[in-house]
């Protein structure tokens, strides 16, 4: 098949998939790769009052508008370049803007619940779960969501406890027997991730290069 490779990069909220993706896109390079996360995909709540906006369950698939990431995944796979969503975490809404991405050798889609999706799922070509335990992904998603989205400590261990978890547990632990490859990552630190990128990378190299010999 003359079409771009997709790899796909899954795991529960805090696993450690965009570290696991930022590695491949370096390793690869920006010519090559084409990086989209589910999670720009999350349905617009501007219509809806801020506090009902916050009690919304933003872990189960309806969340999120797969629809449109299968079309435009089908359009990269295509060679075609498409505008891309952004969402605002802080406010739960879409921005106005998008992002232009272009089609690449190489496509990278990672999200929680990309594997749910049977239509998303068969066009992935190689699954990749990154699996850490339940303590460790609590803490990086506090880390991150207070640093990054002007949450409170309280706030996130609430929506943990109240969907996170009882999402994590119904739809994305089940969703890894679709796996090919399910790496462990239990390091709160970066570098103990070396240890297990290499297996992807030997596996991304090795069906580029059967596609380039195709």
């Amino acid at each position: 098949m003359n079409r771009p490779l997709v790899i796909g990069v899954a795991g529960g909220s805090g696993s450690g998939k965009t570290t696991v993706s930022q590695v491949i896109l370096r390793r690869f390079g920006a010519a090559r790769v084409a990086y989209v996360p589910h999670d720009l995909y999350y349905r617009d709540l501007s219509h809806l009052p801020f506090a009902e906006r916050v009690s919304l369950n933003f872990d189960h698939p309806d969340a999120l508008e797969t629809s449109l990431f299968v079309t435009q995944l089908d359009a990269l796979r295509a060679g075609q370049s498409v505008a891309v969503p952004t969402y605002d975490f802080t406010d739960y809404t879409r921005r106005a803007e998008t992002v232009a991405i272009a089609s690449q050798p190489l496509i990278v889609v990672e999200g929680i619940l990309i594997y749910t999706d049977p239509a998303l799922r068969e066009r992935i070509d190689v699954k990749v779960f990154v699996d850490a335990p339940g303590d460790v992904r609590l803490i990086r998603r506090i880390q991150r969501d207070v640093h990054e989205r002007g949450r409170t400590a309280e706030s996130v261990i609430e929506q943990y406890l109240r969907t996170v978890r009882p999402m994590h547990d119904a739809f994305v632990e089940t969703s890894r027997r679709f796996a090919d490859v399910i790496i462990p990552n239990d390091s709160l630190e970066p570098q103990g991730y070396e240890a297990f990128l290499g297996r992807i990378d030997r596996i991304v190299s090795g069906l580029l290069g059967d596609r380039a010999r195709a």
